[in-house]
């Protein structure tokens, strides 16, 4: 099916040919026909199969076919995403295929200036995208309002799920136009019973439609796998590095102490490397991935934020430093690479903190990942060690400034002994505690 056969205005058309669509993707023609028409779609359909696409034409064409009402403080429509990542995304997305239009469409999330924001949606916009807190706040203090919204869309629904956004989604939904006055649509990566439950209550007899992969996991991914121990991760991971050091690489990390503590060791062997984790500012986080976008970073290190929703061109692998303990967020990650038709690499650590999840993942995937002996000479021993976070040492400076807030049975920092209340009654531990700090007093105390 290519664009030119759809009922889809010219301006839309232009831009489509701006991004440089011609024919439509599975996903684009399951839902593209129901959603020119006007009806709900719930969609199940993986990232990178073109759904934002998708819905930006369908949203576009609606708004340009239905006369448009009175400027007021509504949007006409709404998209909610999950994470500031997908915001951006769906943002610069819009602004291509919607260049034509003449549509105001602003982004609303967090980690940006907020007063300009609300400026912006205070003058009013014919399309927002933007999270569900960043949303509820402005919608809270009368900003803007939703009761006249004609459109609906809410991205990757399974990851709101998952990140607890659900009673936020709820919150805004209850406050919109009902769902018979408005065309609502829903994309997410499973259709689970929650999801649908949400459809059911919020959509007006959507249209189901589901587009699974024949294989999950793209042909072109080369896989490997290297079982490793945990002591030999850090050694393993340089030695790759070094063997693959023309690629542009991104690195996933189950936790933020990890993420934190590869890139004071990457730095540390003269690595260029930057780590994203949900918690740091989003002017930095825009910064990191800009330069990695562009080739000036050739190394990202990331948690679980940044396995969905990203769309970077030129990713030449993924290394799961740990393996994801989610079976489809294997998929997710690995998926970063491979992008638009070319090649690309994922490579594994399976140590025995993560390997449980390899059965799954496995399963999952319907398939086995090929193992790569561990050589001797791939494994880095002579790296540099970087110097300790100085994070935890402030704050033990901070709170040693003020050695009255420490709780009872808590020693000098020099004391290594055992909590001395552990297994203790409470009569027994506090007579103990009171023992230690007449010692310590006795002693000259924390000086």
């Amino acid at each position: 099916m290519i664009f030119d056969d759809l009922n889809i205005p010219e301006p839309v058309l232009k831009g489509i040919r701006a991004v440089g669509f011609s024919q439509c993707t599975p996903v684009q023609a399951a839902t593209l026909p129901d959603a020119l028409n006007g009806k709900d779609i719930a969609a199940q359909a993986q990232t990178g199969t073109g759904k934002t696409a998708a819905f930006l034409i369908a949203l576009f064409s609606r708004m340009l076919a239905q006369e448009a009402p009175k400027p007021g403080s509504s949007p006409r429509a709404l998209v909610i995403a999950p994470t500031r990542e997908l915001v951006a995304q769906i943002h610069a997305e819009a602004l291509i295929i919607g260049q034509f239009t003449g549509f105001k469409i602003i982004p609303i999330f967090g980690g940006m200036d907020y007063n300009k924001q609300r400026t912006a949606l205070k003058n009013g916009a014919d399309m927002i995208i933007g999270t569900p807190g960043r949303l509820i706040d402005y919608l809270k203090q009368d900003v803007y309002s939703l009761k006249r919204a004609e459109f609906l869309v809410i991205d990757e629904a399974d990851r709101l799920f998952d990140m607890g956004f659900i009673k936020d989604l709820r919150f805004l939904l209850r406050r919109m136009s009902p769902y018979t006055k408005r065309q609502s649509m829903l994309f997410s990566a499973t259709l689970s019973y929650r999801v649908m439950e949400l459809c059911y209550e919020y959509m007006n007899l959507p249209e189901k439609v589901s587009i699974t992969p024949e294989q999950i996991t793209v042909k072109k991914i080369e896989q490997e796998l290297y079982h490793v121990g945990m002591s030999e991760k850090q050694g393993l991971l340089l030695g790759i590095l070094r063997r693959e050091h023309d690629g542009r690489i991104l690195i996933f990390v189950n936790m933020k102490v990890t993420a934190e503590r590869l890139e004071r060791l990457l730095k540390a062997n003269d690595i260029n490397a930057a780590a994203i984790t949900g918690d740091i500012p989003q002017k930095k986080r825009t910064d990191i991935l800009s330069r990695f976008k562009s080739g000036d970073l050739p190394v990202l290190v990331a948690s679980d934020v940044a396995s969905r929703g990203l769309h970077i061109d030129g990713v030449t692998h993924v290394i799961n430093y740990d393996l994801p303990q989610d079976s489809e967020d294997y998929v997710h990650r690995i998926g970063r690479t491979a992008r638009a038709g070319a090649e690309g690499k994922a490579i594994s650590f399976a140590c025995e903190e993560y390997v449980y999840a390899l059965e799954d993942i496995e399963k999952y995937i319907k398939e086995k990942i090929p193992v790569v002996p561990v050589e001797d000479s791939l494994v880095v021993t002579d790296y540099k060690r970087p110097a300790a976070s100085t994070s935890g040492k402030k704050r033990f400076l901070s709170s040693s400034k003020h050695p009255r807030k420490r709780g009872a049975g808590e020693h000098s920092h020099g004391d290594k002994r055992k909590d001395p209340g552990k297994g203790r009654s409470p009569k027994r531990y506090a007579d103990r505690a009171a023992k230690g700090k007449r010692q310590e007093g006795n002693s000259g105390g924390n000086s």
